[in-house]
């Protein structure tokens, strides 16, 4: 996971598109109940939207565009956080671990974009 250990991402483009993958292969993983079947589908698309509007910020057409893509990145890992704090584990502690990890994650990401905002000015 691009979160674990001493050796960080510093590619943001590579950390996100990381980030959404581990998500899916981390709800492959999960119980099929319905909420976890509804949750998963919210995380899988705010995840995906972080990488995606990072993407999309550094082909922005304007400073506007760009810190208006760089609030949604911050945004959808917000809202990433709080899909994985739903999902239901099964009480697992393996899954449980990942799942940690991967909301330390968005809690890592939130603050990255948090910062790149406030030293865009925006």
């Amino acid at each position: 996971m691009a979160g674990n250990g001493n050796n960080k991402q510093y590619d943001l483009e590579e950390r996100t598109y990381e980030f959404a993958r581990d998500v899916r292969a981390f709800i492959k993983k999960l119980p099929r109940t319905l909420a976890n079947i509804e949750d998963a589908r919210q995380v899988i698309n705010s995840s995906g939207s972080v990488g995606a509007n990072y993407i999309e910020a550094n082909e922005a057409l304007s400073r506007k565009d760009f810190l208006m893509r760089i609030k949604i990145c911050r945004k959808e890992a917000k809202e990433s956080r709080l899909w994985l704090r739903l999902l239901y584990t099964g009480e697992k502690k393996d899954a449980d671990t990942v799942r940690g990890a991967l909301i330390q994650e968005a809690v890592e990401l939130t603050s990255i974009f948090g910062a790149i905002v406030r030293k865009a000015g925006g």
